[in-house]
């Protein structure tokens, strides 16, 4: 047994819930049952079937109010992998999900039987044609599609609120819009192309000049019934009239029937159909787009009105003035969106029936744009219009980031409202569209059916185009209350059919819970053919049942999920799945959503539990041991939510009283510490590699089988060799600022390959030439800046570094007249921010008259205009790191690169390294899996410097590139060295 084994049952629920009316059952506790298990794994291999219970769990939910948990997980990594499930699915009677960011709505990213993850292994975006087209694969975010098209000045016409995440499979297969798209920028507007997996295996790429004749062999009944469908609609003036009308609002209600009207061949049909088809006829495996211009020259308002329905009643202004985006939030809204950084804190007092709209003109030029702003000009002064907070402007502004605030309280509606909600309560997201000069009408008529079943819902949308959502929060283990929704929910769908005959899902695509009323919105003989569509393409029904088409009228109130309470921290989670592009082991564990899903899952347990015990069994690798702890989904969550705390938490909790006692007296003693730890680099790096290498990891691994893996971090031929045993000499006399050398960097020396000064040494020479000296206090050796401490948990002595780095520093800065400058981002970070809530009431005091400045931030604001630049490199790549990004010091690092380079090059695959300290040495596979795709883009070509702002971090750029990364003060000293 270790020596310092962790607590057994710490991660245990304090206080389970359960036993809830829709927890996993016991027999379930197995995960993926025989036969089905073994036949998958050999047909694809044990790597890509997903089988134990809390694989199952985590897949289970999506950003819907629905829970569904899969038989088994299938991670796809091509077509071959597509074809053979969905030829072992016909084979044996089965239903094949495919779910790739998990970010829809309504549930269609949820399967009872085999579900396929087609987002991990399908990422990539080829620009075409100077980016007036673009190739993409289902796994790409519109975000990451959308950066490499704006070196070419182009856009994606679809803009979901959920870029960040969303991908491009399911904005297709769900028709999403956005804010702009409305029925002309659609997927079904500007899909050039798609490649497409029928459910019988048959690839189709629709671009293929033969893919008609090549259809018609492999596929004949299906290429027979479509026409067949086709050649009916078209016979039917007043059907062809219907379908027509339907679509000239925002239509995403059952399958896309103008594609019949559109199309002339059966390949035609089937490119308009797998449009908003949910994944119920075939695998979108790549797109192509026509993309539209990046207009940048952009004017925004947000405005506020007394009421909804005088809001509305402005739109059409706004429309006829050539406005591209005209975006409705209401009070309830706007109030819950202050929990978002940067909201005006006042929003909160705002009235309650106060609403605003986000209006914004976009043009390609600056005459484009002066003669919108004369028209907006215009419409403001006839406007009934107020100002309730203090914040309110109600005026248009070019500011750029002003623009973007306005834009992030909006696209945090959903969770940002959903975070607000009672807690234990579930969330409904309803999304629908009338003709936009009706917008007015039916928002009173909306506002009076909530009232009448006891409902405030959340309402914003897409104004412009007639386009609303609302939220509604409701508690899924009380039947009284399933029965109030259900009841609101049919008299919603009869007042947006029969009163304004409008669209029941706009942009949402149909899902679970609009599936009952098709029939309603569409009529029989439409909802007929849809069925009759489905059947045509897939026979078997094999794909997706009950996702798109169900005939049970209750169907909507089937798998409605509860949300149990968990830890404060995660409560608010809507499980949106925001967070996941950013987390580090979103593609060897489990991302923040799914960490937070899992113990949710736990809380539905009772006690004594099978199922609980299988999902304990696997939370502490899958949750908290591979958890970097960068925090950067809590950047990425519109509420804020820090699952990467959370997990420290737990970290925290499994410590026994011996190695929380161990870890204080490290603190107590770090001098002693850190001079050992220079010496045993130094010891290693003197011996030969080809001996040392080998020797070392063996050591380091019989110690953590001895001490604790999870404690002592193995040896990696990339770690850097041993600092010099003191720091440069400085003086205190004349300083401009004290610097402060992080630890890590008088423990490791900067990189090997590098010839010249080290870091310190290239601080204090770099602040001398720009007249601008720092001192180094001879006291440094001994402090930290407790990141160690806290980021593995360890309470005791992340208090006794926290309080001793900001006295120390307060002496050293004079009481906080001198700024401190700190080489490490992460370091940084951790004294600016980190240590507060482990401060005594004293010494918060003293923090807060303290300066901290990261070492970058130091060189671009003060040492570069005085610096002359006399040599540059051609090229050079950068790593941001995460502790940079909560610190907004990007543009800095990118400030000093472009000092010393003559291109540099962020990589739009950039994310957390995950070395996070040595969460890199004591779990390497964190790393290469967290650096797979930025490095595979840092490596497609030469770069003549890679570059970062942190020691380990650039260690872990090293292990996952083989490149030398090294800190952009290194190049900084180089390029201004006489």
């Amino acid at each position: 047994m270790p020596l310092l084994e962790p607590k057994p049952g710490a991660l245990r629920p304090r206080s389970v819930g359960g036993p809830a009316h829709d927890r996993l059952p016991d027999h379930r506790a197995a995960g993926t049952p025989e036969p089905l298990r073994t036949e998958l794994t050999e047909l694809l291999g044990a790597e890509k079937v997903l089988w134990k219970v809390s694989d199952l769990v985590r897949y289970a939910s999506d950003a819907s109010p629905y829970r569904f948990v899969p038989q088994v997980v299938v991670v796809a990594e091509d077509i071959d992998d597509v074809s053979a499930v969905l030829s072992y699915a016909h084979g044996r009677q089965r239903e094949v999900v495919f779910r790739a960011a998990g970010t829809s709505l309504n549930g269609q990213a949820q399967g009872e039987d085999i579900l396929v993850d087609v987002r991990r292994h399908w990422a990539g975006i080829e620009v075409l044609e100077e980016g007036r087209r673009a190739r993409i694969r289902p796994g790409t975010t519109v975000l990451r599609a959308n950066a490499a098209l704006a070196r070419h000045g182009r856009v994606l016409g679809p803009d979901p609120a959920s870029a960040l995440a969303c991908t491009l499979g399911g904005v297709v297969a769900n028709n999403a819009s956005g804010m702009t798209a409305g029925t002309t920028r659609n997927s079904y507007r500007t899909l050039s192309s798609l490649t497409l997996v029928l459910p019988g295996g048959t690839v189709v790429d629709t671009a293929d000049p033969l893919a008609d004749e090549e259809l018609a062999r492999a596929e004949p009944a299906l290429c027979h019934g479509l026409m067949e469908i086709k050649r009916e609609i078209e016979a039917d003036p007043e059907l062809v009239s219907r379908i027509r009308a339907k679509y000239e609002i925002k239509n995403t209600t059952g399958y896309r029937l103008d594609a019949y009207l559109d199309g002339t061949t059966p390949v035609e049909i089937l490119r308009g159909l797998m449009v908003g088809s949910e994944g119920t006829l075939g695998f979108i495996s790549e797109v192509v787009f026509d993309t539209l211009p990046l207009d940048r020259e952009l004017c925004s308002a947000l405005l506020f009105f007394p009421s909804l329905p005088a809001a509305a009643a402005a739109v059409p202004l706004f429309n006829e003035a050539g406005a591209l985006a005209v975006e409705l939030m209401d009070g309830n809204t706007l109030r819950a969106s202050v929990s978002v950084a940067g909201v005006p804190a006042d929003w909160a007092d705002l009235p309650k029936d106060t609403t605003a709209l986000l209006v914004e003109f976009r043009a390609p030029d600056e005459a484009g744009r002066d003669a919108y702003e004369s028209r907006a000009a215009q419409l403001l002064a006839g406007l009934d219009l107020v100002a309730p907070v203090a914040s309110v402007t109600n005026t248009f502004t070019r500011d750029a980031h002003t623009i973007n605030g306005y834009w992030k309280a909006r696209k945090a509606f959903v969770t940002a409202v959903g975070g607000a909600r009672v807690p234990g309560t579930t969330l409904i997201t309803e999304d629908f569209a009338v003709p936009p000069s009706r917008l007015a009408e039916a928002c009173e008529a909306l506002l009076a059916l909530q009232a009448r079943h006891g409902f405030d819902a959340a309402v914003a949308g897409h104004a412009a185009h007639g386009n609303l959502h609302f939220l509604l929060a409701f508690d899924a283990a009380d039947p009284a209350d399933v029965a109030r929704y259900a009841a609101f929910m049919d008299g919603f769908c009869r007042l947006t059919v029969e009163r304004f005959d409008g669209s029941l899902k706009a942009e949402h695509s149909t899902g679970r819970n609009m599936a009952p009323f098709l029939e309603l919105e569409w009529g029989p003989k439409a909802t007929e053919l849809m069925w009759r569509t489905k059947r045509v393409v897939d026979p078997d029904g094999v794909l997706a049942p009950r996702i798109l088409l169900d005939r049970d009228p209750r169907a909507h109130l089937r798998g409605l999920k509860t949300i149990p309470r968990v830890e404060a921290v995660a409560d608010p989670c809507i499980e949106c799945g925001f967070c996941e592009p950013t987390c580090p082991s979103e593609d060897l564990t489990s991302t923040p959503r799914q960490r937070i899903v899992l113990r949710r899952e736990m809380m539905r347990q009772q006690p004594g539990s099978r199922v609980l015990d299988g999902l304990l069994g696997s939370y502490g690798y899958d949750a908290v041991d591979t958890c970097a702890g960068d925090s950067t989904c809590k950047l990425a969550c519109p509420v804020g939510i820090d699952t990467g705390a959370l997990m420290k938490d737990f970290r925290h909790r499994r410590h026994s009283v011996r190695e929380e006692r161990a870890a204080a007296l490290a603190a107590e003693r770090f001098g002693a510490v850190e001079s050992a730890a220079r010496l045993a680099v130094a010891a290693a790096d003197r011996l030969p590699d080809r001996i040392g290498d080998g020797l070392l990891a063996a050591v380091t691994g019989a110690a953590r089988k001895a001490v604790n893996p999870d404690l002592v971090p193995r040896w990696l031929p990339q770690i850097p060799g041993a600092a010099a045993r003191r720091p440069p000499v400085t003086r205190r006399t004349g300083a401009a600022a004290v610097y402060y050398p992080a630890c890590v960097n008088r423990i490791f020396a900067s990189p090997g390959a590098r010839s010249g000064p080290s870091l310190p040494e290239a601080v204090v020479a770099v602040s001398e030439r720009a007249g601008k000296p720092v001192w180094i206090p001879r006291d440094v050796t001994g402090t930290c800046c407790a990141t160690i401490w806290h980021s593995k948990g360890y309470e005791a002595g992340n208090r006794v570094m926290a309080n001793r780095i900001v006295e120390s520093a307060w002496g050293w800065t004079a009481g906080g007249r001198l700024p401190l400058v700190v080489d490490a981002s992460s370091c940084t970070l951790g004294i600016a921010q980190e240590v507060v809530p482990y401060l005594t009431e004293q010494n918060r005091a003293l923090h807060a008259e303290l300066r901290i400045v990261d070492s970058v931030v130091w060189a671009a604001e003060e040492l570069l205009p005085h610096l002359e630049v006399r040599r540059t490199v051609g090229s050079a790549v950068l790593h941001p790191t995460c502790s940079m990004r909560h610190l907004g010091d990007e543009a800095q690092l990118r400030a000093v690169a472009e000092a010393c380079a003559d291109e540099v090059v962020v990589p739009d695959d950039l994310g957390c390294c995950a070395f996070a300290g040595d969460r890199g040495m004591l779990h390497p596979e964190l790393t290469a899996s967290a650096t797979a795709r930025e490095a595979a883009e840092v490596t497609a070509r030469h770069f003549d410097a890679h570059l970062s702002a942190n020691r380990m971090c650039e260690v872990g750029m090293d292990r996952a590139t083989g490149q030398s990364y090294a800190s952009v003060l290194l190049e900084l000293e180089h390029a201004t060295r006489p």
